[in-house]
C-alpha cells in the first residue's frame, strides 16, 4: 500500500521498520472543553487506519497510541475560573473524551496521559540540556535552541515563524534566544492571583492563601515545574516504540510548529534520523470557509452533532472526501451521508431476506473483483471517497441479482461477508434503523424506476402521495433520503 508522506510530499510504500510490526501515534487532545467534530475527522480517520493496518499485519503487529494533553494553560485558566485542582478538571474532560470517542466508535487507540510520563519528560529535557540543545531562562523555564538544529522546518518546508503560527501556549518569553524557540519544561511560579468566581476548593484556595501556584508541579534535577506543550508526546513514544517509529499523524494544523518541534526535540535527543518514516496529516474541516475551530467560535461539538445523526452516518460524513482535502460541514452532506448509509442497510436487509436459491455464479466472479478494487482504494493512501464509489456500484449491480433471485446461498455469504469485513474497518453500517412502512418503500422503489426512464412528472406525482403519508424525500447522490415529517 501506498501513504503520502508530509516529510517526503510524495506517496511512498508502506514498508514497517520491523518486518510487519507498525507502531502509530497520533496527536490527542487537550482536555479543557469538549471535541469539535474537526477533531473527531481526525480521530475518526486514524481509527479507520489503525483497523485496516490491523486487518492487513494482524491485530497484534499494530500499536496504535494516542496521546491525552492533561496540563496545559487552556485547563490551568478553566481549572481556576472554577474552582478547582487542573488534574481534576483534567480528568473530568479526559473521561468525557473517551465517551465521545466511543460514541464514534473510536475503538483503536491506547490512550497516555501526559502527566503519567513526567519521569519519562524529564529524562528527555535533562538529555537536552547535556547535549547543549536546551538552555535556562531563570524564574521562567527550559526552552529548545533551535540554532542547534539546522533541520528545522523539514517537514513543512518553512523555519519562521508567521503572525498566526501557535508556537505554543507557554512559550513566550522575551529572554529567548531564537524567536522560534520553545518550551520543553516551566518552572513552578509564585502565585499572586485572586481566587475566580465559582465553588472553589478548601484546598485551591488554601493554595492562593499562601500564595503558592495552583497548578500542578514535579520535582525535577533542574528545577520543579511541569512539562512543555511538545515534550510529552517525544517522551511517550520514546517510551512505548523506542527513539524512531513508523507513522506519526495529527491534524494538518499541527504540522508547524508542533511537529516541527517534535522532530528537533526526538532526533536531538537521539542522534538518530528519521524520528518517523512517515508523517499523515488530515485536512481541515471547514465551515463557512473557514477552519473550524474552537477559538473562531464556529463549531458544533461531536455530542451535539450525534444528537441528530447515528455515529454510523457521523463516520460515512467524515470519511466522505479525501482525508487530506478539507471537508465542508453542512446538513446538507449530512443528509447525504444518512442516505448512504440507509442504502447499505437496506442492501443488507434485502441480503438477509433472499431466498439463496440461484445459481448464477458469474456474480461471486464480480464480487470477488469489488473487494479487491475496494481494498485497492484503501491501499491508495486510504482513498475512502473511491472504497464508497466501488461499494455502491456493488450495491447497484447486486440489488438486480438480489430482487431476481439470481443468487445462491454461496454467493449471498461471500457480499455478507465483505460487507461484514468493510464494517469493521470503516464503521458505517448500523445495527439497525428507524424503519420505513413497505407501502412508502414501494413507492420509493416505483419513483426511482420512473426516474431511470426520464419519466420525473409522473415521479413527481409519487413524491406528492409519499409526502401525503407523512413522509419527505431528500434525492442525494446515494440516492433518495426518507424521513417522516
Amino acid at each position: 500500500m501506498e501513504i503520502y508522506n508530509t516529510l517526503t510530499k510524495k506517496k511512498e510504500f508502506l514498508e514497517p521498520r520491523e518486518d510487519k510490526k507498525i507502531n502509530m501515534f497520533v496527536c490527542g487532545p487537550t482536555v479543557y472543553d469538549h471535541i469539535h467534530i474537526g477533531n473527531a475527522r481526525t480521530f475518526v480517520f486514524f481509527d479507520v487506519v489503525a483497523k485496516y493496518l490491523k486487518y492487513k499485519y494482524g491485530d497484534k503487529n499494530v500499536m496504535y497510541i494516542q496521546n491525552i494533553t492533561d496540563i496545559d494553560n487552556k485547563i490551568i485558566e478553566r481549572a481556576e475560573k472554577e474552582g478547582i485542582d487542573s488534574l481534576k478538571y483534567a480528568q473530568r474532560y479526559s473521561e468525557i473524551f473517551k465517551q465521545d470517542m466511543q460514541a464514534l466508535g473510536v475503538t483503536s487507540p491506547e490512550y497516555k496521559n501526559a502527566t503519567d510520563h513526567i519521569p519519562e519528560v524529564i529524562k528527555q529535557v535533562q538529555t537536552l540540556l547535556d547535549k547543549g540543545n536546551a538552555y535556562v531562562i531563570a524564574g521562567d523555564g527550559i526552552y529548545f535552541d533551535l540554532s542547534t538544529f539546522p533541520d528545522y522546518g523539514k517537514l513543512s518546508g518553512r523555519t519562521a515563524l508567521m503572525a498566526n503560527d501557535a508556537v505554543s501556549r507557554i512559550d513566550d518569553s522575551d529572554k529567548k534566544i531564537n524567536k522560534g524557540d520553545f518550551a520543553i519544561w516551566k518552572f513552578k511560579q509564585p502565585n499572586n492571583r485572586p481566587a475566580q468566581a465559582g465553588d472553589p476548593s478548601t484546598e485551591f484556595i488554601d493554595r492562593l492563601k499562601h500564595g503558592q501556584d495552583t497548578t500542578p508541579s514535579w520535582p525535577a534535577p533542574f528545577g520543579e515545574g511541569r512539562p512543555g506543550w511538545h515534550i510529552e508526546d517525544t517522551a511517550i513514544t520514546e517510551k512505548y516504540f523506542g527513539p524512531q517509529y513508523d507513522i506519526h499523524g495529527g491534524g494538518q494544523d499541527l504540522i508547524f510548529p508542533h511537529h516541527e518541534a517534535e522532530i528537533a526535540q526526538q532526533e536531538s535527543a537521539s542522534g538518530l534520523k528519521p524520528f518517523v518514516k512517515y508523517w499523515m496529516h488530515v485536512g481541515f474541516l471547514v465551515n463557512k470557509e473557514a477552519k473550524m475551530s474552537k477559538s473562531a467560535g464556529n463549531f458544533e461539538t461531536s455530542q451535539e452533532v450525534l444528537k441528530k445523526y447515528s455515529k454510523e452516518v457521523l463516520r460515512f460524513y467524515l470519511l466522505s472526501n479525501h482525508y487530506r482535502s478539507p471537508l465542508d460541514f453542512s446538513d446538507q452532506i449530512l443528509k447525504q451521508s444518512e442516505a448512504g448509509v440507509n442504502r447499505i442497510y437496506e442492501f443488507m436487509r434485502k441480503l438477509e431476506l433472499a431466498p439463496g436459491k440461484g445459481g448464477d455464479k458469474s456474480f461471486e466472479e464480480y464480487a470477488n473483483k469489488t473487494k479487491d478494487k475496494f481494498l485497492e482504494a484503501l491501499d491508495n493512501d486510504f482513498n475512502v471517497p473511491e472504497a464508497f464509489a466501488v461499494l455502491f456500484e456493488l450495491i447497484r449491480k447486486s440489488n438486480t441479482f438480489v430482487i431476481n433471485d439470481f443468487l445462491d446461498e454461496e454467493g449471498i455469504n461471500s457480499v455478507k461477508s465483505f460487507l461484514k469485513e468493510i464494517n469493521e474497518i470503516l464503521g458505517i453500517v448500523p445495527s439497525e434503523q428507524k424503519q420505513i412502512p413497505a407501502e412508502i418503500k414501494e413507492l420509493i422503489e416505483k419513483r426511482d424506476k420512473l426516474r431511470e426512464n426520464n419519466l420525473y412528472n409522473d415521479a413527481d406525482k409519487i413524491r406528492a402521495q409519499i409526502e401525503e403519508m407523512g413522509y419527505k424525500i431528500d434525492d442525494t447522490i446515494y440516492g433518495p433520503l426518507v424521513t417522516k415529517k
